[in-house]
């Protein structure tokens, strides 16, 4: 097989892994919020909200230090090794890709993933987790 072949591959599979991380940061939020009104006790699972937490925090972190994601670089680093110049590859690099990076000044990156970074600690405690290594109590405050 076409050792570039793998390298194109390889960055697809990052890119969709890329594309579950931003869809678990943002559904992560948002089914929080809607399972405190519906009383899904699993939006309280203290190892998903701090998972979820960490995502977001990661995120955050990055863009105020002016880096870029580590799935981004790997992802570039593949594409430039399989010879893609641009997303000009398969089917699904080039419509993660139009849906992940989109054109904005760096300074509205850093606003809106702060301020989402803000939404996430805030529904902390709005929707407090149970305990870690305890039942905890089930109700839905």
């Amino acid at each position: 097989m076409d050792p570039r072949l793998l390298y194109s591959l390889a960055a697809d599979a990052i890119l969709v892994v890329h594309a579950a991380f931003v869809v678990f940061v943002i559904l992560g939020l948002a089914l929080t919020l809607i399972g405190k009104p519906l009383a899904w006790h699993w939006v309280r699972n203290p190892w998903f909200r701090l998972a979820h937490l960490g995502a977001i925090g990661f995120v955050v972190l990055q863009t105020w230090l002016g880096t870029l994601c580590p799935l981004t670089v790997w992802e570039m680093a593949l594409r430039e090794r399989a010879g893609d110049a641009l997303y000009t590859g398969s089917f699904v690099a080039y419509w993660l890709h139009r849906l992940l990076f989109y054109q904005a000044p760096a300074w509205v990156f850093i606003v809106v993933y702060t301020l989402f970074g803000g939404l996430v600690v805030l529904s902390w405690f709005w929707v407090r987790p149970r305990p870690f290594g305890g039942k905890g109590r089930r109700d839905s405050r």
